[in-house]
């Protein structure tokens, strides 16, 4: 079960170019190892940015 306010956090910063606060180089979807999460995020990604 994934958490749906870390999977926004992590999504917004990954479409707004914000920095990944381990590495302190840009937020990827790549920077995200736990496949839940990953998934959970790309379909977060998906869902909100349909026709921009």
């Amino acid at each position: 079960m994934v958490n749906q306010v870390v999977v926004k956090i992590a999504a917004v910063r990954i479409l707004n170019g914000g920095l990944n606060p381990k590495t302190e180089k840009v937020y990827v979807i790549d920077d995200i190892t736990n496949q839940d999460y990953r998934v959970a995020v790309d379909d977060y990604i998906l869902a909100n940015t349909v026709g921009v």
